[in-house]
């Protein structure tokens, strides 16, 4: 890990993912801390009609609370949001969450590019923005637009995904700071709040 990219102004990581990405986010989150110093907001492509089990599932593994946010809710540290599904979910000046049923983006809704570039927008060069496997280009513009405010971005490796399409996608829009593997992920966030706790 490069040290000097780690410091303690982030305030939030952002992570978005679609096809292949489940078992890359239970990784992450089974290996994260309770006492994680920062939000974690996830935007993952799900099904529509299915409202339930989404959030049980990921809650099993994980050490941090896992809650799908509603209209308003402020963002709170050492938290897992995770946008609803069919809802669009987009960060606020304030830090606070905003839910909306516009159309479709890349035929998805929630749609990363959306709360990633919300993010981006709210913590400008406080935010790390990751991106893991998935099927289509939803995330690339967001990750750009999180790369362009001064936030710092990684995209799952390629080669590890399942399907690379998106963070390929991301790769070719915008200077992506790194590339990592899953497990180098997991220790890139945990270098991350060993940081928080000389402070």
């Amino acid at each position: 890990m490069v040290k000097s990219q780690l410091h303690n102004r982030y305030k939030a990581i952002v992570i978005g993912g679609s096809a292949g990405s489940f078992q890359g986010v239970v990784k992450i989150l089974s290996n994260i801390p309770e006492n994680f110093p920062l939000p974690i907001i996830m935007c993952l492509h799900r099904l529509k009609h299915v409202r339930h089990g989404f959030v049980e599932a990921l809650s099993i593994k994980s050490n941090l609370e896992v809650r799908e946010p509603y209209d308003k809710e402020g963002v709170k540290k050492g938290m897992v949001y995770l946008a609803p599904a069919n809802y669009h979910m987009s960060l606020e000046l304030g830090n606070y969450f905003s839910m909306s049923t516009e159309e479709m983006i890349n035929n998805s809704r929630p749609a990363i590019d959306i709360t990633l570039g919300s993010a981006g927008y709210v913590y400008k060069d406080r935010l790390v923005g990751i991106l893991l496997s998935g099927a289509n280009k939803d995330g690339a513009l967001g990750m750009k637009r999180i790369k362009d405010r001064g936030g710092y971005t990684i995209v799952q490796d390629p080669d590890e995904c399942m399907i690379p399409t998106m963070p390929n996608a991301a790769l070719a829009v915008t200077e992506i700071d790194m590339k990592l593997k899953v497990d180098e992920i997991v220790k890139f966030l945990l270098d991350l709040a060993k940081l928080y706790k000389k402070y």
